[in-house]
C-alpha cells in the first residue's frame, strides 16, 4: 500500500515536472518571439527616424534655394514679384 502510494506520488510529481518544463520553455519562446518582433520595430522606428531627418534637410534645403530665388527674381524686377504673389 505504501508502496503503492510513493508511487502514485512519483508519477504525480513526473507529470508536474513535465507540465512545468513545457509551460517554461513555451514562456522562453514566446519571450525571444517578442523580443525579436520589439528588435524588427526599434529598427523601422530607426530607419524612419533617418528618412525624417533627411526630408528635414532636404526641405531646409529647398527653403534656402526658394528664398534666394526670391531675392534674385525681386532684384531683377519687383512688379513681376509682386503680381506672382497677386496671382496665387
Amino acid at each position: 500500500m505504501i508502496l503503492n502510494a510513493f508511487g502514485l506520488v512519483g508519477i504525480a510529481a513526473t507529470v508536474l515536472g513535465g507540465y512545468v518544463v513545457l509551460r517554461a520553455t513555451n514562456e522562453a519562446k514566446t519571450s525571444e518571439v517578442w523580443k525579436g518582433e520589439a528588435e524588427a520595430q526599434k529598427a523601422r522606428a530607426d530607419r524612419l527616424q533617418d528618412d525624417l531627418t533627411e526630408i528635414k534637410q532636404r526641405l531646409t534645403s529647398i527653403e534656402r534655394e526658394n528664398q534666394r530665388l526670391i531675392e534674385v527674381l525681386t532684384s531683377l524686377d519687383p512688379s513681376r514679384l509682386a503680381a506672382l504673389h497677386r496671382s496665387n
